[in-house]
């Protein structure tokens, strides 16, 4: 099947073959030029993509091997979605050791992307809890890896971005919980010192952190927004998981929703939510960890040009002068993203060569895609990610310069002796270049 295909922020489009992988067991098929693996499409940028290659989809390897229910380890195809595996484990009293904001991305995604969540500070990233998992090389070759492997393969494809092979299946450790409920806490803080208080204080006590911030704000406001953290409830296991939104975008339309005339009446309605600083509740762990999921086709908003995420991480020394440099840039721009998370990160250091998370402070960003006037934003912000020597995270990036990228990964070297011979991305070769 070819075709144009796209990432989940709709930019940067590309033609592909799109050859579906439905037995593990099975070689690769053959293919013509370069393939890379592709799972559900929520990455945001281009290290899904493989422009004018093949994509080799294994959303079909959709298979349960084994599940302990004493030990919490579950073993499973690498096309199986992080919301299957909750449909499974969380009324048996397990959950996942680390979760992303969406729930519909694969096991074999979370380990090429070695995604991080709301407990980074606690469990590290999604490679910490992967206990080994099968790599097929285009050779034909199979070899089951697990940390600390001698190869040295198994830290090469943890964030790997799927260059060094197709994962075929993945034993990961999961983590008891007492339900599907959660105990949350929703703080309004005024400004940007009080993020950095609110985070240092609430590290110790609680397992979810993030806040949400108003990237449109200025002066004494510079950084207010709302603190979030949580801890898994007391409550029975076996509690039925919420049927899905109906809500959804059905069409893409004809430009963005997400604009100057929507963003300032959103941010200041947000923001002032609540009536008190401080709010408390109970809530299923769908809404909590997953609000956009409640909105198929959520990214349809942006319009026909799609969007542009930036999520950077910033060093400890330079995070809160840089992190209100880029606000201030992002305020003066008037182009503002009503999505804007910040955290933290603790500082457990990640397994992959590649992998993102590292201590500091990470933003995440959405940007319509008005054309240049987006470019120059996002080519100011990584100038400051730059400056203050952090990274920009490659699973949601679509145009940031090889420069960028070699001196935020500098294992990159190491790790191009990993990569498959006939494996290929668009992001490698934009940042090879």
């Amino acid at each position: 099947m070819s075709g144009m295909g796209q990432s989940w922020g709709g930019y940067p489009k590309a033609h592909q073959l799109l050859v579906p992988l439905s037995d593990r067991r099975a070689p690769l098929p053959d293919f013509e030029g370069t393939a890379l693996p592709y799972g559900n499409g929520r990455s945001y940028g281009d290290s899904c993509l493989n422009p004018d290659g093949t994509l080799l989809h294994v959303r079909s390897l959709d298979r349960y091997m084994a599940f302990d229910l004493a030990t919490g380890v579950l073993q499973c195809e690498a096309g199986v979605t992080l919301a299957e595996i909750l449909d499974l484990a969380v009324p048996q009293g397990w959950f996942l050791p680390v979760t992303p904001g969406t729930r519909y991305v694969t096991i074999g995604g979370a380990i090429a992307n070695d995604v991080h969540g709301k407990n980074h500070h606690r469990a590290g990233t999604f490679g910490h809890h992967v206990l080994r998992f099968e790599l097929l090389r285009s050779d034909g070759s199979r070899t089951v890896l697990a940390p600390g492997d001698a190869s040295g393969l198994f830290e090469a494809t943890v964030g790997g971005l799927g260059l060094t092979g197709v994962i075929t299946w993945a034993e990961i450790r999961l983590r008891r919980v007492p339900g599907p409920w959660m105990e949350a806490e929703s703080i309004r803080f005024g400004h940007l010192d009080e993020f950095f208080a609110l985070s240092a204080e609430s590290a110790a006590t609680h397992e979810y952190t993030v806040a949400w911030v108003d990237c449109l704000a200025q002066g004494r406001s510079l950084g207010r927004g709302h603190f979030l953290r949580a801890d898994h409830a007391p409550g029975e296991a076996g509690a039925a998981t919420p049927r899905s939104s109906r809500l959804s975008m059905p069409v893409v339309p004809p430009i963005s929703l997400v604009n100057g005339f929507s963003l300032k009446p959103f941010n200041w309605l947000y923001y002032h939510r609540q009536l008190t600083r401080t709010k408390r509740g109970s809530s299923h762990y769908v809404p909590y960890f997953y609000p956009l999921d409640g909105i198929a086709h959520w990214n349809r908003m942006y319009g026909p040009r799609g969007f542009l995420q930036h999520q950077c991480v910033l060093p400890p020394a330079a995070a809160r002068d840089g992190i209100a440099d880029m606000l201030k840039a992002i305020a003066r721009s008037g182009t503002g993203s009503f999505l804007a998370v910040l955290k933290e990160f603790g500082d457990r250091s990640s397994l992959g060569m590649l992998s993102f998370p590292r201590p500091g402070t990470t933003l995440a960003l959405d940007f319509p895609n008005a054309g240049e006037e987006t470019f120059r934003l996002l080519d100011r912000l990584d100038a400051i990610v730059a400056e203050a020597g952090g990274a920009v995270y490659p699973a949601k990036d679509a145009r940031m310069s090889g420069a960028l990228f070699r001196d935020a990964f500098p294992q990159w070297r190491a790790f191009s002796q990993y990569i498959d011979p006939r494996f290929s991305s668009g992001l490698w070769r934009r940042v090879m270049e």
